[in-house]
């Protein structure tokens, strides 16, 4: 196994987190929150899309699928196209209302510019820096471990209300 087949490995593990996540239910359910200060589903589906699709481009080079492939006029939301939801406050979340199959749709378009992307890279390529402003500098090998990590995180919080809006439904 090749250090690009673990990558494409640990980002198919995301993708299936979003989808079990997502997966049957509806828009309403999808933007409920469990208290004000919270994050819904759809916003973290959104956030964790909107991150890795950021970074990836940023570090291949090139456009972002959410203006590459129109989906900023697709969610329609009242934020800058170029937001990614960090930093977020309570009325901007509460903004991010989708429905299921957009939210996965968006998160595939992602996952398959992902995998074009890792599916050709080798062990050197990851020992590149590319942000030399942190101590230690970081490596493109790090940064991909950074955005799985931080999907993997928001994919899971994103699954526990999923199971609590099932269980109290």
């Amino acid at each position: 196994m090749t250090s690009a087949d673990v990558l494409v490995d640990a980002f198919s593990r995301v993708q299936e987190a979003v989808h079990e996540a997502v997966d049957g239910l509806d828009e309403e359910q999808l933007a409920h929150r469990i208290d004000d200060g919270a994050n819904s589903i759809a916003w973290l589906v959104w956030h964790l899309a909107r991150v890795q699709d950021d970074h990836i481009a940023d570090v291949a080079e090139i456009e972002q699928v959410w203006l590459a492939q129109n989906w900023a006029s697709r969610f329609a939301l009242p934020l800058d196209e170029e937001d990614t939801g960090y930093g977020h406050d309570t009325d901007q979340v509460e903004s991010v209302r989708a429905p299921g199959e957009l939210l996965t749709g968006y998160y595939d378009a992602v996952h398959e510019q992902t995998l074009r992307f890792v599916t050709g890279l080798d062990d050197a390529e990851l020992d590149e820096v590319i942000d030399a402003s942190w101590s230690p500098p970081v490596t493109l090998g790090v940064r991909l471990v950074s955005v799985i990590a931080d999907d993997l995180q928001h994919a899971g919080q994103a699954a526990l209300l999923n199971g609590f809006l099932r269980r109290t439904a």
